[in-house]
């Protein structure tokens, strides 16, 4: 019997029709497994997985396949988005056993969960023959199977037992690890690394941090600009940014960013929105940006139309593929062309040549899955950056995206992600305050009282899942993530919208976090709370990876909170986060970008800015450029000395609460913060 049936998360619901008789996880498969004395076969992924879609279609549709898994195992399909702790836990299992990981993952478990083989994709008679192999070996050669597995929990707990350091990180390692970056840098195409190509945000992100603190004529500047431009640039050119209806596909399988794997992911559409938000703010002063700025507002446009649920909750992800004319799914086809198509379209004409030209759509094509003809990804690489469009071809592109519309769609895991919807209300928070966008701050501030209405519950305890049609809506315990991101989230909507409430929820954040995820002994937060779920290990999230560490999101958090309520124990919270994580950091410092951006802010001091009474006008001066290390309190006042004693009509700009003379106007106020 196939479980799945009256699962909420899309991609369980995916699998519900497979003769896989398939448990969601928790404690009825384990305990059917330890009844039959069989392994668990756990099967993770997500629904806009492209490979994930495949291995489904090769063999879990598949009777002979289903019937090889139901007789030998019991079978547990896990959506990674949903229970990003069983995953990571498994994860570190397969990477620990074969050198890699991805998914679909397949990990084969004792009934005590404890993993002994895995693998990611497997084609599917290599899955038949593996499936024969584990069986036999379960029944004739269990100890041989079992022999490492505590070799395995080890591996897997190691984040756990990391020890801190007995002192500060130093801010040396801020500026040596933007040098690796800088010598990691891809001179021809951006980037970092060869193929596939990631967008590294947060790589990126704290090389425009350090170039913000530098001197004009550091001898940095002119290559570590370099190294964002080239980069910002040349991802929006390529293939990896949807030049037709806005947004940016996962990442490039290429080195140029020309051919995508489809699939769109709400975390990196408010990681890119952030990043080149930032940019386009920072160095409005050095070079147009307005190109920048373009790619912010379309991609804030794509996730407004497309990704924005009724009630202001933000859906998870738009896949990969979408259904072609032979009923099966196809990898790009909904965001793929032929010549004929565009003038099927615009009509003949020069002007339509100009489109052609434009976006590099011919009949050799850049792009084709295997046996199936070529077609044409629209990008701009041959004129890398240059993606300002002409009012011709600014039209031909919206009677594009028109027709596109009408093309059927790729599916839509309508989930709502705490995390991944805090990663989203922060950047849009920061990008309309930025550009002086209301409506990005207003749907920033609409989809954070979603989340506080529909995902808290009666003892203001957070959950991570929303879905429409669950029952209940809400479900499973948030984890560390969730609280950070959060945390991030409404501390930035309290200096978009002048709101006291939004500083409020955010301390009430803070609190709920380092109460029950916080680790006494070593420092750090825990993957899940101290009342969760007990898994075969209770582990620390402390790598940025596609998303950002629970931990570095934490930190970066916990000090700019503190920065505005003087509440000194978070700021406390975010060194012991940080002496945890930097022993680490001089061993692969690219993951740790986003606590270096916390770091950052403890070494080189935070301004905190009061704009006191109705004065715009000076509020708009603080948000006329980003500055990484301001924080704002306007509008409301809540509980903070930066509201004590202050005059209203005035605007201080203070370090450790130790303001200078405040100011009136605004050419006062920007002398003081440059």
């Amino acid at each position: 019997m196939n479980r799945l049936a009256t699962e909420t998360s899309p991609y369980l619901r995916q699998h519900r029709d497979n003769p896989v008789d398939w448990y969601p996880w928790g404690d009825e498969a384990f305990a059917a497994a330890r009844e039959r004395d069989v392994p668990i076969l756990l099967s993770v992924g997500y629904s806009a997985c492209h490979w994930c879609h495949v291995m489904a279609h090769e063999s879990f549709e598949d009777a002979e396949v289903a019937n090889l898994m139901n007789v030998a195992f019991v079978n547990v399909k896990v959506d990674r988005e949903e229970r990003p702790d069983v995953d990571a836990i498994y994860m570190d299992a397969v990477q620990a056993m074969t050198g890699r990981g991805g998914w679909p993952m397949t990990v084969f478990l004792s009934p005590t969960g404890e993993p002994f083989y895995g693998g990611t994709y497997f084609p599917r008679d290599t899955f038949v023959k593996l499936l024969a192999a584990v069986s036999s070996a379960w029944r004739t050669k269990r100890d041989d199977l079992l022999k490492n597995t505590g070799k395995l929990r080890e591996t897997i707990s190691r984040s756990a037992r990391a020890k801190a350091g007995d002192k500060d990180p130093p801010e040396q390692l801020i500026p040596a690890t933007v040098a690796g970056l800088a010598k990691a840098f891809d001179q021809t195409w951006g980037g970092f690394g060869q193929a596939p190509k990631f967008p590294s945000t947060m790589s990126l992100d704290l090389v425009l941090t350090e170039l913000l603190y530098r001197a004009p004529t550091d001898a940095a500047v002119a290559p570590l600009t370099t190294v964002l431009t080239t980069s910002l640039d040349a991802m929006a050119s390529g293939g990896m940014y949807d030049h037709i209806g806005g947004g940016f596909a996962r990442y490039s399988v290429d080195e140029k960013w020309l051919v995508p794997h489809f699939e769109k992911m709400l975390y990196d559409q408010a990681l890119l929105v952030r990043l080149y938000a930032r940019a386009a703010s920072a160095l409005a002063d050095r070079f147009d940006t307005s190109r920048w700025k373009q790619v912010v507002t379309e991609t804030v446009g794509y996730v407004l139309r497309e990704m924005t649920q009724p009630d202001g909750g933000f859906s998870s992800a738009q896949d990969a593929d979408s259904p072609g004319p032979d009923g099966h799914g196809h990898e790009g086809l909904f965001h793929t062309w032929t010549p004929d198509e565009v003038r099927a379209v615009l009509g003949d004409g020069p002007d339509t040549d100009a489109v052609l030209d434009w976006y590099g759509i011919t009949d050799e094509g850049n792009f084709a899955e295997p046996g199936k003809p070529s077609r044409s990804i629209p990008t701009r690489l041959e004129q890398r950056g240059q993606f300002l469009r002409p009012p011709h071809i600014e039209a031909a592109r919206a009677r594009l995206y028109e027709a596109r519309w009408h093309r059927p769609h790729p599916g839509l895991d309508d989930k709502v992600l705490t995390e991944w919807n805090g990663l989203m209300i922060a950047a849009l928070a920061e990008a309309g305050a930025l550009f002086g966008e209301q409506s990005w701050i207003d749907a920033a501030a609409k989809a954070g009282r979603f989340l506080l209405d529909n995902l808290r519950d009666g003892d203001r305890r957070w959950f991570r899942v929303w879905h429409a049609d669950g029952q209940p809506r809400a479900r499973h315990q948030a984890l560390a993530a969730d609280h950070a991101t959060l945390l991030d989230a409404f501390t930035r909507l309290g200096e978009a919208t002048g709101e006291a409430n939004w500083i409020y929820e955010a301390m009430d954040m803070a609190d709920t976090l380092l109460d029950h995820f916080w680790d006494p002994g070593e420092g750090g937060l825990y993957t899940t709370p101290d009342d969760g779920e007990r898994l075969i290990a209770r582990q620390k999230d402390l790598f940025d990876n596609a998303t950002p560490s629970a931990n570095s999101t934490a930190a970066v958090a916990l000090v700019r909170l503190a920065a505005l309520t003087d509440e000194q124990r978070y700021a406390n919270h975010a060194d012991r986060i940080l002496q945890l994580i930097g022993p680490m950091v001089p061993r692969g410092a690219s993951a740790f970008c986003n606590a270096l951006a916390a770091l950052a802010l403890r070494t080189r001091g935070i301004k905190e800015v009061a704009v006191v009474g109705d004065r715009p006008d000076l509020v708009a001066v603080v948000r006329e450029r980003w500055r990484p290390n301001v924080v704002l309190a306007w509008g409301e006042r809540y509980d903070s000395p930066l509201w004590e004693n202050r005059t209203d009509g005035l605007a201080y700009v203070c370090e450790h609460f130790t303001c200078q003379a405040p100011q009136d106007s605004p050419d006062g106020l920007r002398a003081q913060l440059t």
